[in-house]
């Protein structure tokens, strides 16, 4: 059995979903050991809500699903780095394919991406 140190940092480990065909960092959430176990029995990227405290199957409510392609754990077993095929084009909520579509130019926050779809429209925001 896979033994991951989730005492460590309070119950909760990073884990880092990486596109397993050309290796864009998609995003970093958290996991407990409930939602690490769902992963792996399911297949589908799993991860422990900090905002909601409740278990979130990506891609539930925008129909962006993550499959997990293999699960590597760091040196340490307290950090997860899932290599996934991403279902729908975008990981981040705000409707762009990574998370990490902006970056520091010249002391700015500058957006590089294009966004695959409206949050709006999907989460049914107003």
């Amino acid at each position: 059995m896979v033994e991951i140190d989730f005492r460590k940092q309070g119950g909760l480990v990073p884990a880092i979903a990486q596109d397993a065909d050309d290796g864009t960092v998609l995003m970093v959430a958290y996991m407990n050991e409930q939602a690490f176990n769902h992963t792996l029995e399911t297949g589908k990227a799993t991860y422990w809500s900090r905002s909601r405290n409740e278990l979130w199957v990506k891609g539930e409510s925008s129909g962006n699903v993550q499959l997990v392609s293999e699960v590597r754990v760091d040196c340490d077993a307290d950090a997860i780095l899932l290599k996934i095929d991403q279902k729908g084009g975008a990981a981040c909520h705000e409707g762009y394919r990574s998370c990490f579509f902006r970056k520091i130019d010249n002391g700015e926050l500058v957006t590089t991406d294009e966004r695959v779809f409206d949050p709006n429209e999907v989460y049914k925001k107003k």
